[in-house]
């Protein structure tokens, strides 16, 4: 359909009108022979050609001015200039109604934009801050780490020379212990501050979840906790770093075992939804309370007090360079299922061939 300017649309009615009146003005002219008649009609006539330049001149200063500055600002507003104004949105009619919902829109438009600057600036100095929090944490760790291993051999030695029965032999037990946990502590933080890409390689997701599991069961011996795997057969080889994806699901089914108190179960179910594959890790341990859940992926968030707390920063890190995500659901004194979504497939430049 092709398209009128609005000029020609708001007159054609007027031109209409006018051309009856000049059909009548010269049917007229032929049928009646008075003079009187005849000044009448081109009276008439020119009046209306009168009442169309009006109505033109009319619509111009009404709708074609605003309409005009209505081009110019959507002009600059697309070039990225929202301190724009319309001038017309005083007017007391609907044309003035336009230009204030315009003026409005503009006005939360700079509104959001500068918002949008401002979380901008924060997250980047945020980010610089946890940079360089990051290198700090980095350096520090490494510091620690070998005093720390010539204490874990001097325990060790001091451990051998110590008579049986002596009852510095559990104090002895007891620095061991402190001494792993400050030794993990120091690991994790190395892998928070300095984290690994990971290695992509086409692998079986189901071995990758039962090579977790046979280190879990290890930790579960002493306890009355079952661990059950679901693997899922169809599912085809995906492309994941498998010591990253192993790190991830011994961390959940650890976490899974010491949420359980006294007697429990533990399962991880490998499957896939949409062009995902998933595994859920459940427990039927004490579960999250509400206020906990947003914060369990913060670094540093614990709520054992053994716990340092980056475990589950880590996982998701780990899921989220693989172009995954990791989700939670829980609910107190019935249980918590993790679930961890890796894409079927990653990026071709990522993937390493399995030799």
């Amino acid at each position: 359909m092709p398209r009128l300017n609005w000029q020609i649309k708001a007159i054609l009615p007027v031109a209409v009108v006018l051309a009856n009146g000049m059909f009548l003005f010269v049917t007229s002219t032929i049928t009646f022979t008075s003079p009187e008649r005849r000044t009448v009609l081109i009276v008439a006539a020119a009046g209306s050609v009168i009442i169309c330049a009006v109505v033109l001149i009319m619509l111009g200063l009404i709708v074609r001015e605003p309409m005009r500055e209505l081009e110019e600002k959507i002009a600059q507003v697309r070039e990225g200039n929202l301190n724009v104004e319309l001038g017309f949105a005083n007017r007391n009619d609907q044309i003035g109604d336009l230009g204030k919902a315009f003026n409005g829109m503009i006005r939360e438009l700079r509104e959001s934009r500068e918002e949008i600057q401002r979380l901008h600036r924060t997250q980047m100095s945020r980010a610089e801050h946890l940079a360089t929090l990051g290198e700090l944490a980095a350096g520090l760790a490494h510091e620690i780490r070998n005093p720390l291993a010539g204490i874990a051999g001097v325990m060790e030695i001091v451990g051998r020379d110590l008579p049986p029965d002596s009852p510095a032999r559990e104090v002895v037990s007891d620095v061991r212990q402190e001494v792993q946990h400050i030794n993990r502590i120091v690991t994790d933080l190395l892998e928070t501050a300095r984290p690994k890409p990971p290695q992509f390689r086409l692998a079986n997701l189901n071995a990758t979840a039962e090579h977790a599991v046979v280190f879990a069961r290890q930790q579960a011996l002493s306890k009355p906790i079952t661990i059950e795997l679901i693997k899922d057969d169809d599912l085809p080889p995906l492309e994941h770093d498998t010591a990253q994806v192993h790190q991830v699901l011994l961390n959940l089914l650890l976490n899974a075992i010491q949420a359980i108190e006294g007697e429990g179960e533990v399962k991880i179910r490998v499957g896939s939804v949409n062009s995902y594959a998933t595994v859920a890790v459940s427990d039927t341990g004490k579960g999250i309370s509400p206020e906990n859940l947003p914060n369990i992926f913060r670094p540093f968030f614990t709520t054992k007090g053994h716990g340092t707390g980056l475990g589950l920063s880590l996982a998701r890190r780990i899921i989220e360079d693989h172009g995954g995500l990791i989700d939670v659901e829980s609910e107190l004194h019935s249980g918590t299922t993790f679930t961890i979504f890796l894409p079927l497939r990653a990026p071709v430049a990522q993937v390493v061939a399995t030799p």
